[in-house]
């Protein structure tokens, strides 16, 4: 049983939604974000990424980097460039890319839900990030970007979005990269009573994508009890911003990698090597595999498709991944890869930029890229529900959520 709730959003004003709306905080870095906020003032990501508002080499995690990004925040409420609903609904978020939808109900998630495992993981926080997150909630009394949640269908859940989505939408523009946002809003009463019905009934939810803002959300909301130990329950700290999508719309993409070197091998040597875990067959074109088992691999201009060996697939939800075969039977005891999350040999290229970033890649600072077949849904929730969790870089969900659209404020200002 998921408790699910409506909540009193902070929005852009009409007619500024697009100038707001900004990519996730951690899509970018730093000079990225600083190119970015620095052409568009409303965009978000000068309060997401609030380092950017003060001269480059500024240390971003000081106080006063944090302090600035509430400043911002609720300057803009005061100016009316944010708007605060007064009473509490959920709303529905529409992303369309290259013709294909995905609608989600953006609502308010319990922490006690991620604490019992009621809303499940599947991916470990890194400290430093998370740190991070938790001082930007903290210190902005909100939280500012959503955590995309997932879940089986639900015929009547679904049922009720259809039926909104007939209505005009209150926003509704197309991003510089192409992707169509629109949104709803859900306040009568028997609406909001059946969709916090459905989430009761639901079973689990899983976190697709934000695991650093959901921990940061869920920290934040333990400290605030801690300082107010009498509270009740419902105040907003007891909750963290969401999006909850059914599984089946969602769209995951292949996460691909690369190493800068073979390990003092040479061409010959190393495709000895993987000869011994998986069939080679050179091919004329960029490989993008076609099924699970196999892989791309583009080495000295050239590409080939791997094919796992059968004998060494295993059926257990973390170790059948096939990044973990890569990982178990090529990266670690060819390459000496051993852990992908802190080697600076291994880099990470989301699917959303194509294999030609992987060729432009191994052309300029890498020796090898491989070419993956996306993880699927199911097998997210494979892992998830067995309590365990994938290896790094494992999921890359595409179009990503905008932050800036819906907030939710934990505490009044």
């Amino acid at each position: 049983m998921a408790i699910i709730k409506p909540f009193q959003c902070i929005h852009p004003a009409r007619g500024l939604v697009e100038r707001i709306a900004a990519l996730p905080y951690d899509v970018y870095n730093r000079a990225e974000a600083r190119r970015e906020a620095a052409g568009e003032p409303l965009s978000f990501l000068n309060i997401d990424r609030a380092e950017t508002q003060f001269e480059e080499g500024h240390d971003m995690y000081a106080p006063e980097v944090y302090q600035r990004a509430h400043d911002l925040l609720w300057g803009m409420v005061r100016e009316g460039k944010l708007i605060q609903e007064r009473q509490p609904g959920y709303y529905l978020y529409e992303l369309t890319r290259e013709g294909r939808s995905q609608t989600g109900i953006v609502a308010c998630a319990s922490i006690d839900d991620y604490q019992n495992g009621v809303i499940r993981k599947h991916e470990n926080t890194r400290a430093d990030k998370e740190a991070d997150r938790t001082r930007h909630v903290d210190v902005c009394h909100a939280q500012t970007g959503p955590v995309f949640l997932a879940h089986r269908r639900d015929e009547g859940l679904g049922n009720l979005v259809d039926q909104v989505k007939r209505r005009p939408p209150f926003f509704s523009f197309t991003s510089r990269d192409g992707v169509i946002h629109r949104g709803w809003s859900i306040f009568d009463a028997a609406e909001i009573g059946k969709i916090r019905s459905a989430y009761e009934k639901i079973g689990p939810i899983y976190i697709a994508d934000g695991h650093h803002r959901a921990a940061s959300a869920v920290k934040v909301g333990q400290m605030r009890r801690k300082a107010h130990p009498d509270y009740s329950g419902t105040e907003e700290f007891n909750y963290f911003l969401s999006v909850l999508f059914p599984a089946e719309e969602l769209l995951i993409m292949d996460y691909n990698r690369l190493v800068r070197d073979l390990n003092g091998l040479t061409k010959t040597q190393f495709l000895e090597k993987v000869s011994e875990k998986c069939e080679i067959e050179p091919s004329a074109e960029a490989v993008r595999p076609g099924g699970k088992g196999q892989m791309g691999l583009y080495l000295e201009n050239q590409w080939y498709l791997l094919t796992a060996k059968p004998e060494l697939l295993r059926e257990d939800p973390v170790e059948g991944l096939d990044v973990s075969f890569l990982q178990r039977e090529l990266l670690e005891p060819v390459l000496r890869i051993k852990d992908p999350k802190t080697d600076p040999r291994i880099d990470f290229v989301g699917g959303v930029r194509g294999l030609e970033e992987l060729e432009r890649r191994v052309k300029e600072d890498c020796a090898a890229a491989f070419s993956m077949y996306p993880t699927s849904i199911g097998e997210l929730f494979a892992v998830a529900d067995a309590g365990r969790l994938m290896p790094p870089k494992s999921t890359w969900f595409e179009p990503k959520l905008r932050s800036g659209i819906f907030i939710h404020g934990i505490e009044a200002e």
